[in-house]
């Protein structure tokens, strides 16, 4: 029989380790990351961003199929649930410090603020430089948050 085959001695209910709550420490640099060492959620199992994809999966599909203007709408809605649902997932793995997002970040962060400036009806000359500036220092910002919470790494 081969080593791994035999059954091992398991210890006494007694003796064993409770489970700990404590957040885990981000992998080693030299490592690749683990699906196993991914924040976990803050609404636990529950599958929601995996249903919000599944959600804009289906309003794209039927948005492409209807046509028109509610096409439209129902390719909007879902182009914005699934992009929500990205968001939420880069949000929470970069400031865990799992997985940079440094780009996703600040990228939304430059949108929000351009979209802003268009809804202000600054001139469109303006808008480009403008949001450009605010993703590289949202950018650089995001990159040294990451750096905090990876123990000293700019991606991974």
């Amino acid at each position: 029989m081969g080593r791994r085959s035999r059954k091992r001695a398991s210890s006494p209910p007694s003796e064993r380790r409770p489970a700990t709550t404590t957040p885990r420490a981000p992998p080693p640099a030299g490592r690749r990351s683990r699906r196993e060492d991914a924040p976990a959620a803050p609404w636990g199992r529950f599958p929601l961003v995996e249903l919000c994809v599944l959600l804009a999966l289906v309003l794209g599909v039927l948005g492409f199929v209807q046509g028109g203007r509610r096409g439209f709408i129902l390719l909007g809605c879902a182009m914005a649930l699934g992009s929500l649902a990205g968001l939420e997932l880069s949000i929470r793995e970069h400031f865990a410090g799992y997985r940079s997002h440094s780009s996703v970040l600040a990228g939304a962060v430059a949108v929000a603020f351009g979209a802003a400036l268009w809804l202000a009806h600054v001139p469109q000359v303006a808008i480009l430089p403008i949001a450009v500036a605010i993703f590289a220092a949202a950018f650089f910002a995001f990159r040294e948050v990451f750096r905090r919470r990876s123990g000293g790494y700019g991606f991974r």
